[in-house]
């Protein structure tokens, strides 16, 4: 199959690419700088060098790829909570969960592309007893306003865009290579970034529209439902990545 990704050069869309590399499809992603384009290049995926907040540029990129399915790996978060930039940063990254989401499924759906798979995240439900399942309701509390709001956004946009079928994987709190966490953070959900793009590779070709929580069974989120239909495992590591 012929995939888009959204978000290459990022922390999940780099491994992602070796996995979709491995399974034989064709891949085209998006990256911001010319440099970045050219390592994509390098590994057998055509880029395309555009902005996102470009409605314009991100739709003829998409026309020209011409995919049998999007893959939403955009992130903003240049910045560690607790270092300076952060909290400026959460700000661009609802931003670009919002207008940037917004412009890649009119894209999209312009293209007639029936199934899109997007990047969410499963550290913002309402507190409550028990693991938190994909229907429990998320946090309504002035603090999280930004965050929750981008990522209802989102979802939003995914699932309830007409034609296409759109996944949501909330992913937890990610640790490994390239992240801001090396070992296991200590809160809960986490999950292994190996482990989080592996369910980005399962979501192309499994599982029903809708949500999935995507982490370590670690008592925070059930995994139930992303076990059942997606085939996901926790434990899922990369052997070797180009």
């Amino acid at each position: 199959m012929k995939i888009f990704i959204a978000g290459a050069t990022g922390i999940i869309g780099r491994r992602l690419l070796v996995l979709l590399r491995e399974a034989r499809h064709e891949i085209a992603g998006t990256t911001r700088t010319p440099a970045k384009g050219r390592v994509l290049s390098t590994m057998g995926v055509t880029p395309y060098v555009v902005d996102v907040f470009d409605a314009t540029a991100l739709a003829d990129a998409v026309e020209r790829a011409a995919p049998d399915i999007v893959v939403h790996q955009l992130t903003d978060l240049p910045n560690a909570p607790g270092t300076p930039g952060y909290e400026a940063s959460l700000k661009a990254n609802a931003r670009l969960r919002v207008e940037g989401t917004r412009n890649l499924m009119t894209a999209a759906k312009a293209m007639g592309v029936p199934r899109v798979i997007a990047q969410s995240i499963a550290f913002v439900y309402a507190p409550g007893d028990g693991a938190r399942v994909e229907t429990d309701p998320l946090d309504g509390s002035e603090t999280r306003a930004t965050t929750v709001g981008g990522v209802v956004a989102l979802e939003d946009a995914v699932t309830k865009t007409s034609g296409i079928d759109g996944v949501v994987l909330r992913y937890g709190f990610l640790y490994g290579p390239g992240t801001w966490n090396e070992a296991r953070p200590p809160q809960p959900p986490a999950i292994h970034v190996d482990a989080a793009a592996h369910a980005a590779l399962l979501a192309v070709s499994r599982g029903a529209p809708g949500i999935y929580n995507i982490a370590e069974d670690d008592g925070a989120v059930s995994i139930d439902k992303a076990r059942r239909e997606l085939g996901f495992d926790p434990a899922f590591r990369i052997l070797a990545t180009a």
